[in-house]
């Protein structure tokens, strides 16, 4: 049984605070463990994208990258709002930076997900929308439910409404896909802000965050 699992609600701070000791991949990472992620009993948007990158993993900052400056710009959103922990959780597919192979991010560990997301999500009751930004992360939540592409699956987008919405990866590496499917940035980014937009002014400020 885990920490937690007793039947009793396991206050915020200290499930937090168990998420970010964790070391159950610390032998297949190539530096010590350090989950980066963000999240508070407030949040109503979720967003889950793939691992943390070389310089998240330095800076401790989720999308504090190229990648994070166009999701912010997908989503019309401040670099204010978007760290506004009380409003919106980060929790990545894997927490921590799994390295590199001819210079390419490695996949998230496959053991972060179904330790971590069921306790992080059951704690945070006020999620109403939760971003699926790649193809794991896709993967992971929507299962046999998603297309046999990437693309697939971010063009039926309606079809995970209302609790998902499927994108690509922000990467400068994706800016072919983004050429190649314009009708991402026509149809898929102005229902995005729509939904998104409703969730930055309602709820409250409080709660815990990391």
């Amino acid at each position: 049984m885990k920490p937690g699992d007793s039947g009793k609600a396991e206050p915020f701070a200290e499930l937090l605070a168990r998420v970010r000791a964790c070391t159950v991949c610390a032998a297949h990472l190539p530096y010590p463990p350090k989950p980066i992620f963000s999240a508070s009993t407030t949040a109503r948007l979720l967003i889950v994208g793939q691992a943390p990158g070389r310089r998240v993993h330095e800076t401790g900052i989720p999308w504090n990258d190229p990648s994070g400056d166009l999701l912010r710009q997908w989503l019309g959103m401040t670099r204010e709002q978007f760290y506004d922990a009380a409003r919106i959780a980060i929790v990545p597919t894997g927490l921590c930076y799994p390295g590199t192979v001819k210079g390419s991010d490695l996949p998230p560990r496959p053991e972060c997900a179904p330790l971590w997301h069921p306790q992080l999500i059951q704690a945070m009751p006020q999620i109403r929308l939760t971003l699926l930004i790649g193809a794991y992360a896709q993967a992971y939540y929507l299962g046999r439910r998603r297309g046999r592409t990437l693309a697939d699956t971010v063009h039926a987008w309606r079809d995970f409404s209302p609790d998902f919405l499927p994108l690509p990866h922000p990467s400068p590496r994706n800016r072919l896909w983004l050429k190649r499917n314009p009708w991402f940035e026509t149809d898929v980014l102005p229902a995005l802000r729509e939904r998104v937009g409703p969730l930055l002014s309602t709820g409250d400020n409080g709660g815990a965050a990391l």
